[in-house]
């Protein structure tokens, strides 16, 4: 290579990390301003609103946290949202952990068309499936009735938890099999001649190793069911029974549209973001690990 093409590179090099860089920190204000801007309007009091929405706030005004959290019944829809968050990660973990174990580890018959099947549920966009699930839960909540004489499929936070781990369960299992198949078998081979059986090899030896992406599981389902909006407005329909944070909030943006209490608005939306955030800034240093960690070296 001449030195005119050299320094050419060394140019063309130096312009496309320098683009890259713009392109970053334009992305990073992109998304940097709206967050900081929902946190400032939370603790602005209305009359603020009507000057420069862009302005700083005078003060601290946490007194719209508080009316979010009772008046509007956020501190309901939170703990709502919570319970299903946490029943619905759990449930997913119990099945899909085994399932994608045994898929990625063993081959017998019929695992070929387990595979196929769960490949092809990652083509089902939620939304087509909704109405079908809640006509099911109807008719069932009709038979319910008249045996017990009150309802179990809808306005049941547990439902809605176990529809929605049925709904991630094959992108779980496409995603954590995708990791299994990469282990090589010389663990499972050292478990089997210690007298380890087929379970405990699972728990004690495989899936510890595969904890970066039972991680990226946990924070991308996490941010599923936590924002989650159609199941839970389709399922919970009492409006005086449990709902989650997100139907709870856009019933609240609807009501504030007519008191025009701003400041409540926003605080309701940084209860939403929260977790999310606390969440991510826990893991961010595991799945920077990437997903192909562990197994033999050599």
């Amino acid at each position: 290579m001449s030195r005119r093409e050299q320094v050419v590179g060394e140019k063309t090099g130096a312009v496309s990390k320098a683009l890259i860089y713009i392109l970053l920190a334009v992305l990073t204000v992109t998304i940097v301003v709206p967050v900081a801007w929902v946190f400032m309007a939370s603790v602005k009091q209305n009359s603020e609103f009507y000057g420069n929405p862009f302005a700083l706030p005078q003060g601290i005004y946490l007194q719209n946290f508080a009316d979010a959290w009772v008046k509007a019944r956020m501190g309901d829809y939170f703990f709502t949202s919570i319970l299903i968050t946490a029943v619905a990660l759990a449930i997913l973990l119990i099945v899909a952990l085994p399932a994608a174990y045994v898929l990625s580890r063993y081959k017998f018959w019929g695992s070929k068309l387990l595979n196929t099947c769960f490949m092809a549920g990652l083509f089902i966009n939620v939304s087509y499936i909704v109405v079908p699930i809640f006509l099911m839960f109807v008719s069932g909540d009709k038979i319910v009735k008249g045996i017990f004489g009150h309802s179990f499929f809808l306005n049941n936070p547990f439902m809605v938890s176990l529809v929605l781990a049925s709904t991630t369960l094959p992108f779980t299992i496409y995603l954590l099999s995708s990791y299994l198949a990469t282990l090589p078998k010389d663990y499972e081979e050292a478990a089997y001649v210690d007298g380890a059986g087929y379970f405990t090899t699972m728990v004690r030896i495989i899936l510890p190793m595969a904890k970066p992406s039972i991680i990226t599981v946990i924070l991308f389902e996490f941010l599923a069911y936590w924002n989650e909006y159609i199941i839970s407005m389709t399922m919970l329909t009492d409006p005086n029974g449990a709902r989650t944070l997100p139907v709870g909030l856009l019933n609240l943006m609807k009501a504030q549209n007519a008191k025009a209490e701003y400041g409540q608005m926003y605080a309701g939306m940084v209860m939403v973001m929260i977790p999310t955030l606390v969440l991510y800034m826990c893991v961010q240093k595991k799945l920077t690990q990437g997903m192909t960690l562990g197994g033999l070296k050599g």
